[in-house]
């Protein structure tokens, strides 16, 4: 696993090389939930007295926690580390109908979780936030936490903490950082929906260890996003815009529109369009809301399991589309790991079987050979662990001071 580049790097001052290691040692914590302090030394490179000298700093500031020995193999057992689940943040998933909530630990544990109705604008939802937020400072204490991390839909400025393009009305140019900073008090962070669960995905499962250059993390629900992490690092592109392949067209009919096309990705895979395709077989128009499509295309897809053919195709032609979709993306970016969280997935065998017949033969093309493709590991609490651990960010930056 690869944590510094130093040809990225420069020149670090005595300080900022103490701070760099600091979080090379909260890295692998993260990564590896329990490990020694001879693991830690050998995974990083660092002397074991200075992975010693970081540990006992570290434990100071309660960010680790000794928990127990590892198994005796003759000699004296070596005490195991993990982070210290002392430290809270709260996150903060907005979402169109609901907008849920969580504390959590450095570990990416969630240790309470909220869901609320989200209001009409974004001033209320704001004013939601701020009266759930200062509930949990009531609750663990506003000196245990770091701060607050916020997920929205659409084109999400993460540098400016500002919604530019949201997902319903009202949701442009939204501030939404300096306005829950001034309703709450606490230092806040935005990011995309998307790009948060991937980077939890690759922080606390095992797929940023099984791709340490190219990580792509699909999310099919009611649209399709994919998240892109680079060498640790979450692409955003210039415009805070990348991943937007869901408006990817895959069976062109003609039409001469320029976004949401019929044939488009989005239009073929989200779960409203797999119950509209299953509604078509029935002879009726799809009455699923946006907010239950998910519950009905499981419902959809235990039919096809159970042997209900109109399911089975419903269920098979998403699955090839969604296929052809992600070899698509993997033919242009050469991941290592592509995860998924799609409602889909409750018919993995099928899905899987669908992206592996995507893919070519991998005695002409060896990249393929080696791509693992694998369900989300954190399912739909992915978006809330993202956000809930944003605020932790800063400790595993390895330009930090010491």
């Amino acid at each position: 696993m690869k944590i510094i580049n130093p040809h990225r790097r420069g020149i670090l001052r005595p300080k900022q090389v103490r701070g760099a290691n600091s979080a090379v040692v909260l890295q692998l914590l993260r990564r590896f939930d329990r490990i020694s302090r001879a693991d830690l030394a050998r995974r990083s490179g660092l002397s074991e007295g200075t992975v010693s000298r970081i540990v006992s700093g570290l434990r100071e500031q309660s960010l680790v926690a000794e928990v127990g020995a590892e198994n005796s193999t003759g000699g004296r057992p070596a005490t195991r580390l993990q982070l210290s689940d002392a430290p809270r943040a709260i996150g903060v998933e907005i979402q169109n109908w609901e907008t849920r909530f969580a504390v959590a630990s450095t570990r990416g544990a969630l240790l309470e979780t909220t869901a609320l109705r989200t209001p009409a604008t974004p001033k209320q939802t704001v004013e939601m936030i701020g009266a759930q937020v200062e509930a949990y400072c009531r609750t663990h204490g506003r000196a245990l936490l770091h701060g607050v991390g916020v997920t929205a839909r659409g084109i999400v400025n993460s540098r400016d903490g500002v919604v530019q393009l949201g997902n319903a009305p009202g949701w442009v140019d939204v501030p939404l950082r300096a306005m829950l900073e001034s309703a709450t008090g606490l230092p806040v962070t935005v990011e995309h929906d998307v790009r948060a669960a991937a980077s939890a995905e690759y922080n606390y499962t095992n797929a940023g260890e099984l791709a340490p250059q190219c990580l792509l993390y699909f999310r099919v629900d009611e649209g399709v996003g994919v998240g892109l992490i680079l060498n640790g690092e979450v692409y955003t592109g210039p415009s805070m815009a990348a991943g937007e392949f869901g408006q990817m067209v895959i069976a062109d009919d003609g039409s001469n529109s320029r976004h949401d096309r019929p044939g488009c990705l989005e239009k073929l895979v989200s779960n409203m369009a797999v119950c509209d395709a299953y509604a078509e077989t029935q002879g009726r128009f799809n009455s699923a809301s946006t907010a239950d499509s998910a519950a009905k295309v499981r419902r959809i897809c235990q039919r096809a399991t159970d042997g209900d053919q109109a399911a089975m195709q419903v269920v098979a032609r998403a699955a090839r589309y969604l296929a052809i979709g992600i070899v698509n993306v993997a033919w242009g970016l050469d991941p290592e790991v592509i995860v998924l969280n799609s409602t889909l997935n409750t018919v993995w065998p099928i899905l899987l079987a669908a992206i592996e017949a995507q893919f070519p033969d991998t005695a002409e093309w060896p990249a393929f050979r080696r791509l693992r493709v694998q369900q989300s590991g954190l399912g739909e609490q992915g978006t809330l662990v993202g956000a809930a651990t944003l605020a932790f960010a800063p400790l595993f930056q390895l330009d930090r001071a010491g």
